[in-house]
């Protein structure tokens, strides 16, 4: 009997906790992410008995080997499942779509924000509803609530606010740095008047700075405390469990040819904080047969530096000559041979415009585990493991960077294959499946633009037999700035964005008043939680930022 599915802190500590705990606590109290104490094993017949299910079916077979029935029986975690995913615009959910003959991209942006992440947080939304109702069921008093305080590149914070708007005994923020997200992302959350769901645009900074107000504020234990926060970032296991879902939803999409034995899979994942990429890891782990997944980055590439070199740098230390090769710049992973610097750089793919990867952590662990295995119990191997990833997370706090080492990297390399793509090439991307010959004109984002082109690199390495899945993370409505930028009207002059790429969905946003908390810094941030949690019986007066777009 296979032992009961718990949750660790990657950071250390002897405490499990339950699934529900893990979910409601999001963030350890030691600053680590929640694992599970171990990966299940998949049905021996699982690639026939589950090959013709739908995506809500597949979901609840894969959640339940994490969710014991104890903690939610196996028709409520149904039920769940299926009111999170009642609202998607594809019967697939997730559906495959061809662009060549050995190429496919997963659309997973059929959600109600037009972006993966409605998958998870759809998902995650209902489990905070289901867990909360049940803990306040028959009380008069005393109800427990929920401040969900998240961080956004762009696409996580309407997802959140679309899974949680509404909700009984929750109160969502939403911090994303101001000006540096699109105006569609934005209008998205903004335009939300539901009274528990509260934007905050931080001012004068970047996506990792409101993330790490966010991990600071989990840490603080008075705080959190006192306002029981509750986390959406993919710092929630949750979020890496549903994901899961859609790369065994991809495989069995497939023509059968594809899942035959001998065929060859690889999966490409437009890549930031790793959360998305990790999921496929967990996938594979589980028994999913791929060969390797592609790590995509743009210009912001400290998970393509590490998987090259095996060194984790916040801050790069050299540039690499320019080489004007085609060839070398497609091995070396970059046109530009440019390594990101210290800050942020913009790029037309912003949702990946990040220094420092949150979800890496996970990853790290299990790297720690493998490389320092001893013949010990696994108990003692899972504290020498915690003990050594807390050693490098304590480098990369003091000194922005911290070298792996060649033994790390090669157990990475077992999985993984990183690419680095320009924003020049993301354009070019973006031009080249817009006049697909066969299966076009296909308009993409810029994400998926750069997993598309990582996909072409990886293609040329890989053995002739070899399937490539790329993951498309958004409607290319979502980024009108690059998907205009590179269909010109010079060169494409029948093209039209608004004709052509905006659903109407999307249309009727424009024009809408928005409800915008602007702030500066992390006492900003706390100053506005204090205040609204102050006055959750009053309506709060939030005209302050109010616009249009």
């Amino acid at each position: 009997m296979a032992p009961e599915m718990r949750y660790f802190s990657t950071r250390g500590g002897s405490e499990t906790l339950s699934f529900e705990d893990a979910v409601l606590t999001g963030l350890a109290p030691n600053g680590g992410l929640y694992i599970p104490t171990h990966i299940p094993d998949l049905p021996a017949d699982w690639q026939t008995k589950w090959a013709n299910l739908s995506f809500p079916e597949l979901s609840h077979e894969i959640l339940s080997l994490f969710v014991p029935t104890a903690v939610i029986p196996s028709e409520d975690l149904q039920s769940i499942i299926n009111t999170a995913y009642g609202s998607f615009r594809s019967e697939k959910t997730t559906p495959i779509r061809q662009t060549g003959e050995k190429e496919y991209v997963l659309e997973l942006w059929h959600g109600p924000t037009w972006a993966f992440k409605d998958v998870a947080l759809q998902f995650l939304g209902e489990l905070f509803r289901y867990f909360l109702e049940r803990r306040n069921e028959g009380k008069t008093e005393g109800k427990e609530e929920l401040t969900v305080v998240g961080a956004t590149s762009g696409d996580t914070g309407s997802a959140a606010i679309y899974g949680l708007r509404s909700k009984p005994s929750i109160t969502i923020f939403i911090l994303y740095p101001d000006g540096r997200i699109s105006p569609i992302q934005e209008a998205q959350m903004a335009t939300v008047t539901d009274e528990n769901v509260h934007c905050v645009a931080v001012q004068d900074t970047d996506f990792d700075h409101c993330q790490s107000i966010v991990k600071t504020l989990f840490s603080d234990a008075k705080f959190n405390a006192t306002h029981r926060l509750g986390a959406i970032n993919s710092i929630n296991w949750a979020r890496i469990l549903a994901q899961i879902v859609y790369y065994f939803s991809a495989y069995f999409q497939l023509p059968e040819a594809a899942r035959q034995e001998g065929a060859k899979l690889q999966f490409v994942v437009p890549t930031g904080n790793f959360g998305d990429i990790l999921a496929g890891w967990f996938a594979k782990k589980l028994g999913l047969p791929m060969e390797q997944l592609v790590v995509a980055t743009n210009e912001n590439d400290i998970l393509e530096r590490f998987f090259k070199t095996g060194r984790y740098e916040r801050e790069d230390v050299a540039e690499a000559p320019k080489d004007e090769a085609a060839e070398t710049a497609a091995v070396n992973g970059s046109s530009d041979g440019q390594q990101a610097v210290s800050a942020v750089k913009a790029t037309h793919s912003p949702a990946m415009d990040i220094l420092l990867s949150s979800n890496f952590e996970r990853l790290l662990y299990y790297l720690a585990l493998e490389t320092n295995a001893s013949e010990g119990s696994a108990e003692e191997n899972r504290t020498k493991a915690q003990a050594t990833l807390n050693g490098w997370m304590n480098a990369l706090k003091t000194d922005g960077k911290v070298d792996l080492g060649e033994k790390v990297r090669e157990a990475a390399g077992k999985d993984f294959l990183a690419e680095r793509v320009s924003d020049e090439q993301t354009l070019a991307e973006i031009r080249k499946y817009y006049q697909l010959p066969q299966y076009g004109p296909y308009v993409v984002d810029p994400h998926t633009a750069v997993g598309l082109a990582a996909q072409e690199r990886a293609a040329k390495k890989a053995s002739p037999n070899t399937t490539f899945i790329t993951l498309s993370t958004a409607h290319p409505a979502k980024f009108s700035s690059a998907v205009e930028l590179a269909l010109s009207a010079s060169d494409f002059p029948s093209f039209d964005f608004r004709r052509d790429v905006l659903p109407e969905e999307l249309k009727k946003l424009e024009g809408l008043e928005k409800r915008v908390h602007k702030v500066r810094g992390e006492e900003g941030v706390r100053a506005l939680i204090e205040k609204i949690k102050g006055q959750s019986k009053e309506k709060v007066d939030v005209s302050e930022g109010k616009g249009s777009i």
